[in-house]
Order: structure tokens, then C-alpha cells, then sequence
């Protein structure tokens, strides 16, 4: 089992510190581990085996083995698989909404009603984290649950292409909408995200590349 740091982190860290925003960041931290964390949970439930951990600017991320021989739509095992990626993706963002249900209520107990980690702001990362993860952007959980939707209609080849083609797509529609944001709302973390969106979509059109030569060269 692998496990990487991405040390981006720390770069990420000092930016909401110079900014006065390094308590948002450590809930949005604290939160985006239990995500990915709903994410092992029901992975394991599957029977998938865990493969990578990778700790990222943004969180946890937990990869899991997948037996590719299976990964083919034409047959029954390969539509099941689609099928168990596809909620195994959906559990990461589900988790956070149930949590932030939890905290709604929770909020209404004096105890808890001022509380850092219980309180309003926690409430408020858990509903972005949940929204911000059902971008349609691969490697998102919103892009994969798409790009599973593709491969059992058209197949493991045209996923790849359509969702290449509806992340980067989604980036420009993003980028637009947040340069107009950043004129009302003078918020660094719009621009820290739009960044790190960016960083993936780049490096998922270098990963698409290599996968479509592959791929033509097999067939």
C-alpha cells in the first residue's frame, strides 16, 4: 500500500495563515479526512481493497484496487463494477451531508450551538465540501459517478473521452463564474480552489492522452 504527501500542503497552509483564514482551512482539513474516510468505509463494505493514501491540500485521498479484466461493460461483471465505483464515489460526499444534518442539530443545542468544530462554520464546510466534491471535474467524485453513468451506456473508451471533454468544459464555465465572484468578494479561497481545479484538469488531460494511445494501440 502506497502513501504519498503531496507537499503542496504546507504552501496551502501558509497561504491561509498569511490571509487570517487558517481556522477555516483546519475545519475544512478536519472534514474533508472524515470524507474520505466515508469513502473507505463503504469501500470496504464492497470488498475493495485499499490501495494508496495520498494526503492532498485538500483532504485525504484513499484509491482502491480494481481488477481491470472486470472493468468492461460489455459484460455483467463490468456493468457491476461501474455500478459499486459509482456509489463508492457518492459515499464521500453523502457522508458530509449527513454530518452537516447532524451538526444543524446539533446547533440547536446551547452546548454545541458556539462550538468550532460543531457550530455554524462546521456546518458551512460540510455542505461545500459535499457540493465542491459533485463537480462534474475528474478526478472529483461528481466526474467519476459521470464517468461511470458513460461507460455502462457507451463503453470504457468514450468515458474517457466524453469526461475529458466535461471537465474541461466545466474548468472554463468555473473560471468565468469565479473571476466574476472575485470582483464582489474579495476571498483568496475562491482563488486557491480555482487553482488547484485547474492543476487537475491539466494533469488529467496529460493522464487522458496517455490512456486514448493506449487504448488505440490495444484495439
Amino acid at each position: 500500500m502506497r502513501i504519498t504527501i503531496d507537499l503542496k500542503i504546507f504552501l496551502f497552509a501558509l497561504i491561509f495563515v498569511i490571509t487570517k483564514q487558517i481556522e477555516f482551512y483546519a475545519i475544512l482539513m478536519i472534514y474533508a479526512v472524515i470524507h474520505e474516510l466515508g469513502h473507505l468505509f463503504w469501500g470496504l463494505i464492497l470488498k475493495l481493497k485499499p490501495e494508496a493514501f495520498s494526503i492532498t491540500p485538500f483532504g485525504l485521498q484513499i484509491s482502491f484496487k480494481t481488477e481491470p479484466n472486470l472493468y468492461n461493460t460489455k459484460i455483467k461483471n463490468g456493468t457491476k463494477l461501474c455500478l459499486k465505483k459509482m456509489s463508492l464515489a457518492l459515499a464521500g460526499p453523502l457522508t458530509n451531508f449527513i454530518i452537516a444534518l447532524i451538526l444543524i442539530i446539533l446547533n440547536n443545542i446551547e452546548l454545541y450551538k458556539n462550538s468550532i468544530f460543531f457550530g455554524e462554520i462546521a456546518i458551512y464546510a460540510n455542505i461545500l465540501i459535499g457540493i465542491f466534491n459533485l463537480i462534474p471535474i475528474y478526478p472529483l467524485d461528481g466526474g467519476r459517478i459521470l464517468k461511470e453513468i458513460i461507460s455502462i451506456r457507451s463503453g470504457i473508451k468514450k468515458s474517457y473521452y466524453y469526461i475529458n471533454k466535461i471537465s474541461n468544459i466545466t474548468m472554463i464555465c468555473l473560471m468565468f463564474i469565479s473571476s466574476i465572484l472575485l470582483l464582489y468578494i474579495h476571498n483568496i479561497a475562491i482563488l486557491i480552489i480555482l487553482v488547484y481545479l485547474g492543476y487537475l484538469v491539466i494533469k488529467q488531460n496529460k493522464i487522458y492522452k496517455i490512456k486514448s494511445r493506449l487504448i488505440n494501440a490495444i484495439e
